[in-house]
């Protein structure tokens, strides 16, 4: 009788060291569950990306405005009978 109460004792041990250290313990289901949430901030963060890239190039077919904030932001060009001026302003301490 007393073989079996050790070994039931033993037992016993061994399921709750599988179960609060060994594979598949508690730690490692949050350590899970947080990389979970990870990836599920990621997704959202990536989704309202390219919903936003989506929209911008529904924009692009179909508008002209869009295209020509482009070409004026990023390529510099002006349309014909405009005139460009550039303000360079002086730094502080730096002589006319």
């Amino acid at each position: 009788m007393r073989w079996v109460i050790l070994t039931l004792i033993a037992l016993l041990g061994l399921l709750q060291y599988r179960l609060w250290i060994g594979e598949g313990s508690v730690e490692e289901l949050y350590a899970l569950r947080a990389q979970i949430q990870d990836y599920r901030n990621e997704i959202e963060r990536l989704r309202s990306r390219n919903l936003a890239l989506a929209a911008e190039v529904e924009d692009l077919k179909t508008g002209l405005e869009a295209i020509e904030e482009r070409a004026r932001s990023e390529l510099g060009m002006i349309q014909r009978g405009e005139v460009f001026l550039q303000v360079i302003e002086r730094q502080p301490g730096e002589r006319p």
